[in-house]
């Protein structure tokens, strides 16, 4: 069994249970080991640019120096926490003057652990379906193919920009998620708006502007035959379901476990 080190975030034990769920239970049947890091923070949601905001940034410091001590990689499923670890990690790397910051300040912890700049891995649970277990070992797996289902993937904004930083998939033509889905058996739809912002982080401030561009997606979607849509962002799911979606909503997570066979067909909202 190889075991990796697993960030969950806040909102996988709140209101994005399903997909933290079947996360473990799917890497599990698969033959990984999400092994949650003990005492981990919220990772703050967004990754703030300013070079001298440092508190917001070192509860993921701090996960990623777990994730180092234990010679594993950090995994992450939620997009927002795999895009504040991912651009943090990339900062205590290759901006000696934060990385010195932040040390400086996780020096003062009672553990304090040796100084960070960088040295662990961090993966999306995409690209460890993908780079470690292999979509052809998953294909292997799967106990009940979702043949003729349309599905389109919604990437969103968090899991692909910015680009160098994030080399996550080709920002403007990804293809990992299509690639899940033809592993689980399923046609992926490809649609204009699936690697567009769906509006969720301006929902507050300009619930008008968020519904446009919710809306925007979903119509893309569903114009182009998907009968469903699958996130790894509690947000964009969160934004598509509230303002209406033409197509329902289901996190990948969900399906993959159905596809194993260690969950139900999957209900979407």
């Amino acid at each position: 069994m190889m075991k990796v080190s697993y960030f969950p975030g806040c909102t996988l034990r709140t209101k994005a249970k399903e997909l933290d769920r079947w996360a473990r239970e799917s890497a599990l049947a698969l033959g990984v080991e999400l092994c949650e890091i003990p005492d981990w923070q919220c990772c703050g949601g967004v990754f703030v640019s300013a070079r001298d905001e440092i508190a917001t940034k070192l509860s993921s410091v701090r996960a990623l120096t777990a994730a180092r001590d234990a010679g594993q990689p950090l995994v992450t499923v939620c997009s927002a926490c795999h895009n504040v670890i991912k651009q943090t990690n990339h900062a205590m790397a290759t901006d000696a003057e934060f990385a010195d910051r932040a040390n400086r300040y996780l020096a003062q912890d009672k553990d304090a652990k040796a100084p960070y700049h960088g040295e662990a891995t961090v993966l999306h649970y995409l690209e460890l379906l993908r780079d470690t277990v292999g979509f052809d070992r998953l294909r292997a797996a799967v106990k009940h193919p979702l043949t003729g289902r349309k599905i389109g993937a919604y990437y969103g904004c968090m899991l692909l920009r910015p680009g160098k930083v994030m080399a996550f998939d080709d920002v403007e033509n990804p293809r990992i998620m299509e690639d899940f889905i033809r592993a689980l058996g399923a046609e992926p739809v490809i649609y204009s708006r699936r690697n567009e912002c769906c509006g969720g982080y301006v929902a507050l401030e300009d619930a008008e502007s968020a519904r446009k561009k919710s809306n925007a997606v979903s119509h893309s979607a569903a114009a182009n035959g998907a009968e469903l849509l699958v996130t790894a962002c509690p947000l964009c799911k969160y934004n598509l379901v509230k303002n209406g979606s033409e197509v329902p909503v289901v996190y990948f997570t969900e399906l993959l476990a159905e596809a194993l066979g260690i969950k139900e067909e999957t209900h979407a909202e």
